[in-house]
């Protein structure tokens, strides 16, 4: 495979996946920022905050614009409660190939297909919060009771 070079003949960073757009897989991670703070209730401001940025600079990072330094990343793991690993979970393979190893053609190992990730998805995070805003602790353990039954009972169907 011949290595991507830039137009003064330098091998390419793999900054920029295509010219233009960023890399995959700092939207990726960007994405799972988002999702993280969303899920928290935090507003790009507090978030920033938190970590000594601007909300500019948040909204940069969760669109994938600007590249998370691993600094930055560790930060961002203790704000937001979570392993460093949570920003690269359920990354596609597709996603993986656009590393910038892999763009400039070096060997890699194989690609693990993940199933989409359901709590990306905005229905659940609304689910989840919804679910929290019930302050009669009984009454959210019937609806927890309720829904688990059902989904089985849709289980057994199939």
């Amino acid at each position: 495979m011949e290595k991507r070079k830039t137009a003064r003949g330098r091998k390419s960073s793999g900054r920029m996946a295509s010219k233009g757009f960023p890399n995959p897989i700092d939207v990726h991670v960007g994405t799972r920022i988002r999702l993280r703070r969303t899920l928290l209730g935090l507003s790009q401001e507090k978030l920033g905050e938190a970590i000594g940025l601007t909300f500019q600079q948040v909204q940069k990072y969760e669109r994938g614009a600007n590249r998370v330094g691993s600094s930055r990343l560790f930060d961002l793991s203790r704000v937001l409660d979570v392993p460093i690993a949570y920003f690269f979970d359920e990354m596609p393979g597709g996603v993986q190939d656009k590393s910038p190893s892999r763009l400039m053609g070096l060997a890699h190992p194989p690609t693990v297909e993940y199933e989409p990730d359901p709590m990306a998805k905005r229905e659940t995070l609304e689910l989840v919060r919804a679910y929290y805003r019930i302050t009669d602790a009984a009454l959210r353990k019937r609806l927890f009771e309720l829904i688990k039954s059902i989904a089985r009972g849709l289980q057994d169907e199939d």
